[in-house]
């Protein structure tokens, strides 16, 4: 088939590799534009653009495609179908119905639950005990088109890291399933269920003792890789980026032991991977070598 694909994150090349192994002909590769890098002195290309130049693959970066001039380009593709992974730009109805079989989506959750920017993030912070991958049909509204299949996995213990490149995998093997069968049409939505991901701000990664331990260790797991949770503790930042819940009773807001363990509103938190700033991570243990933190020192 013609296939326009559509991606920008590390979790979109795995679906541009998987097409390509299946023989499809990609006719273009849209991906969001290079952005500012160390602290705005060189661009930066997305991972999808990289690994699209390195297949010798055409590459576009329109910074919008609501243009007609960007849209027209779009269209004179003659596309079967475009495939989109985390593009990040909004696609107007002019590019939804250019391709013959219009745009797939592979959205990294199990629709209608957590529809949005960030799906894997917060369902490890709600504690959902599965997530999974929904190939959909797109349509103007957010993820809020026909379901053509989906996929679940537990969540377990991951990471945000780790879910992702387990989810990615899980999409690039269904969308190539699905473009095999030329299975295009899928079924509505159910209206029951519907959640919103919104986009995770830095500041929901500051962790707040007053919370149950328990709250806190899904939020270290949702914020690995990125933005990282973190804590203030004796007058510095330390990003927590593995941590076990203890229970027990113990003083929210304050360092309750040598092992660092934080008191919070229900057990304590003790973190098993931490980071200084401007510091590789390393175990808290090889941390409380060189830096003593006494307990009774504030958390905040």
């Amino acid at each position: 088939m013609r296939i326009i694909f559509m991606g920008t994150p590390p979790f979109a090349v795995p679906a541009l590799d998987a097409l390509v192994a299946a023989g499809h002909d990609i006719v273009g590769v849209y991906t969001r534009a290079p952005q500012p890098a160390n602290r705005g002195k060189s661009l930066s290309k997305s991972a999808v653009h990289l690994r699209a130049e390195a297949l010798g693959l055409t590459v576009h970066t329109p910074r919008s495609l609501r243009d007609p001039e960007a849209q027209a380009a779009f269209a004179a593709l003659d596309a079967d179908a475009a495939i989109v992974a985390a593009y990040g730009l909004i696609l107007p109805q002019a590019v939804l119905d250019a391709p013959r079989h219009g745009c797939l989506n592979i959205h990294a959750s199990l629709l209608p639950r957590w529809r949005g920017a960030a799906p894997i993030q917060r369902a490890i912070l709600a504690g959902d005990t599965e997530t999974g991958v929904t190939i959909m049909q797109m349509e103007a509204g957010l993820d809020t088109g026909p379901m053509i299949c989906s996929e679940a996995t537990p969540t377990n213990a991951k990471t945000a890291g780790q879910l992702t490149v387990e989810l990615a995998g899980i999409g690039a093997r269904l969308m190539t399933a699905v473009l095999a069968s030329s299975r295009f049409t899928g079924t509505p939505q159910p209206e029951v269920g519907v959640t919103h991901a919104a986009k995770i701000s830095k500041a929901e990664a500051r962790l707040d003792p007053a919370l149950p331990a328990a709250t806190l260790e899904r939020a270290v797991r949702a914020f690995n890789p990125a933005p990282g949770a973190w804590v203030e503790v004796a007058g510095e930042r330390l990003k927590i980026l593995a941590a076990d819940v203890v229970p027990g009773e113990f003083a929210a807001g304050l360092i309750a032991d040598a092992a660092l363990t934080i008191g919070t509103a229900e057990g304590g938190l003790r973190p098993t991977l931490v980071q200084r700033p401007g510091k590789p991570a390393m175990a808290t243990r090889a941390l409380l070598n060189g830096w003593s933190i006494a307990p009774g020192t504030p958390v905040a």
